[in-house]
């Protein structure tokens, strides 16, 4: 798996690849190949020389960019591509923020080598790392539908299937890597009434009523998602 790293500062990237490649065990996702660009400019030269990068790791705060309006850029140059955050402001409020605007994940710059392991693990297996967050951190828009369709909940888990069907999970996927409702069609070949109606009963087996709240509820029950076929 090739990573794609952008930060500005070359020491930290340097540090953070050496110690992907080295000293993180990702042997079950085929090792780690990290690619290193300082702004987002570069990041784009080097996705064209390797256009088989299959995750970026992005610091909000840039020599030229700043902020959350980093990854809304970063998002329409490569919309394609799942982005992780990676950042030294781990308020709540940036985190949920992040989110929202697509990210598939968030990883403060202060953690330590064996959550950066497992973060990247979950990441790379389809699921979604975030911090602890306060329950209120993502408040409900409204309330919550009844289960009507007589499914169970199931055990959450790296393997749970959260009593979605397939193609739900194919769909909660692609959510979760950020994709909008119109890619989401287009990479599974479903009309988007039928991507809503997939999108409609993953939130209610969430118990969630937002994208944003979907992606915190996976990353809460630490639930990974093959990719879809």
């Amino acid at each position: 798996m090739k990573l794609l790293l952008i930060d500005d500062h070359p020491l930290f990237r340097d540090g953070l690849s050496l110690l992907i490649q080295h000293r993180l065990d990702l042997a079950e996702h085929g090792g780690a190949e990290v690619l290193e660009a300082g702004s987002l400019r570069d990041a784009l030269g080097t996705l064209a020389q390797h256009p088989d990068v299959g995750l970026v790791l992005l610091d909000l705060g840039l020599a030229d960019r700043q902020g959350l309006g980093t990854l809304s850029e970063w998002r329409e140059m490569a919309p394609h591509l799942p982005v992780v955050v990676l950042s030294a402001d781990d308020r709540p409020g940036t985190i949920v923020a992040a989110i929202d605007l697509g990210a598939s994940g968030f990883i403060p710059k202060t953690v330590e080598a064996s959550v950066m392991q497992e973060a990247l693990h979950r990441v790379l297996s389809g699921g979604v790392y975030l911090p602890p967050l306060p329950t209120d951190a993502v408040a409900a828009d409204e309330p919550l539908a009844q289960d009507d369709d007589g499914l169970r909940d199931e055990p959450v888990g790296p393997g749970a299937t959260l009593g979605l069907s397939g193609r739900q999970l194919d769909v909660l996927r692609l959510l979760v890597e950020g994709k909008p409702n119109k890619e989401i069609c287009r990479v599974l070949s479903l009309s988007e009434s039928t991507v809503k109606t997939h999108l409609s009963a993953i939130f209610r087996k969430l118990k969630v009523s937002s994208r944003t709240q979907a992606v915190v509820a996976v990353a809460r029950a630490g639930v990974t998602l093959a990719r879809p076929n």
